[in-house]
């Protein structure tokens, strides 16, 4: 006769390491499940936590069905046979952000909700450096860096979260103060059957929001009924909405900065900062601390990076553009550059549709492809070169280069057919440049 266990906890990776704590605290001694035979967090949850089971190697329906609460990590599909069992039962199936909103509902803190298909990790971080830079008590998480529910310690004012779509697909109550989904473009089309399935997971986020922020030049973030909303743009704003003109930040008529004195590059990101302002004004945030954040955020590593300036060639690191959307922006954003430019792309694509990249890649000088997807790409364009390693991308790049132009490292897929992650995949750039750099 098995144990029967009231909550069980599936995936054991940061998420289900924060939800297993997290329990703890409240006296609860989950039930562990992975589908993976050695899980990333088998050796911690034994350290922490001796007492407690893990069951490696899949998912035991006779546990799930005798639960009362499943709490699923965003790596674990909803869908996945096992879940739907219970799920059909009527088990309730939460994630950690669920569990999350759950706790801080009585305490009222605010809590700022940003997803997107690209660009949430920047936007996340600004807003986190504005309300600091206003003197906030603020704490940053969620699907960057820190679980949500590890960020309970430090007992913050407000909380930022960027929030993927497997994590909404699990958040039920998260009362924002405020919120957006940036842009919506192909992704992850290995776990959803169409655009529009991904899009209804992102903007279950909205109805969890007091205030809305969307993107008027992409409409499938437009919320799907009216709302407590506004948004933004790149365009001249209308009435009290965020966009540009003349070269600045508007607010309305209010005119909050000059994109001369701003430091990330690219008009995408000129979009993320507008975004960021309009949250940081929702959580009252002064133009003083917007524009002080705005003239010294350099950006984050692995996305429209400048590495290195070698021989007037300016290298690019944007690895974290694990999807089409991503590095269209990317294209786009550094389409006014006067020089030449020369894209490395490809990697493990997900099941994405390449050709909204057709256009774009038309406006560059020279596409180079590797990885399992590579042969894909390189369709799209005459001439591309196809090459084996991060190595023989680099030194062809540098090879045809000249003073003025840009080498682009924006994948338009994930890492994982040559790399552990993004993060590795964008090193082994970094460090073929320095090795060139240094004529090795």
């Amino acid at each position: 006769m098995h144990t029967q266990y009231t909550h069980i906890v599936l995936g054991l990776g940061a998420t289900g390491l924060s939800v297993v704590r997290f329990l703890a605290t409240k006296g609860i001694k989950p039930l562990v499940m992975d589908s993976r035979r050695h899980p990333p967090g088998a050796e911690t949850l034994a350290q922490e936590f001796a007492d407690i089971e893990l069951l490696a190697g899949g998912f035991d329906c006779r546990y799930l069905v005798q639960a009362s609460q499943i709490i699923i990590s965003p790596g674990v599909p909803v869908d996945t046979p096992e879940v739907r069992a219970a799920l059909d039962m009527g088990i309730e199936v939460i994630g950690d952000v669920e569990l999350f909103a759950r706790h801080i509902a009585d305490k009222k803190p605010c809590v700022v909700g940003i997803t997107g298909s690209n660009g949430k990790s920047t936007v996340t971080t600004l807003v986190y450096e504005m309300l600091l830079a206003a003197g906030k008590s603020v704490a940053i998480g969620g699907n960057i860096g820190t679980p949500a529910l590890d960020l309970l310690a430090q007992d913050a004012e407000i909380y930022v979260l960027e929030l993927s779509s497997f994590q909404l697909e699990t958040t039920y109550s998260l009362n924002c103060i405020a919120a957006t989904c940036l842009n919506i473009s192909e992704d992850h089309m290995d776990r959803y059957s169409d655009l529009n399935s991904y899009r209804e997971a992102k903007l279950r986020l909205y109805p969890q929001s007091r205030f809305v922020m969307y993107n008027r030049d992409d409409q499938l973030t437009y919320p799907f009924e009216p709302m407590n909303q506004n948004n933004f743009g790149l365009d001249v704003p209308e009435g009290d909405a965020w966009g540009l003109s003349d070269g600045k930040i508007f607010h309305g008529d209010s005119e909050i900065i000059n994109l001369i004195d701003v430091t990330l590059i690219g008009s995408h990101n000129h979009a993320n900062l507008v975004a960021a302002m309009a949250l940081a004004d929702a959580c009252d945030v002064g133009k003083a601390a917007m524009i002080k954040v705005a003239k010294n955020f350099v950006g984050l590593s692995h996305r429209c990076e400048l590495i290195a300036v070698k021989q007037g060639v300016s290298y690019i690191n944007d690895s974290k553009a694990t999807n089409v959307g991503a590095t269209v922006a990317a294209l786009e954003g550094l389409n006014s550059h006067l020089g030449d430019l020369y894209l490395i792309a490809g990697g493990a694509g997900k099941g994405s549709d390449f050709r909204p990249l057709t256009k774009p890649l038309s406006n560059i000088t020279q596409l180079i492809t590797l990885g399992r997807d590579g042969p894909k790409i390189a369709k799209l364009k005459k001439g591309t070169l196809q090459v084996a390693t991060m190595a023989d991308a680099v030194a062809k790049a540098a090879e045809l280069a000249s003073s003025g132009d840009i080498v682009l490292l924006s994948p338009a897929c994930a890492s994982l057919d040559m790399y552990k992650n993004f993060m590795a995949r964008g090193d082994d750039f970094r460090q073929c440049v320095e090795l060139l750099a240094n004529g090795e």
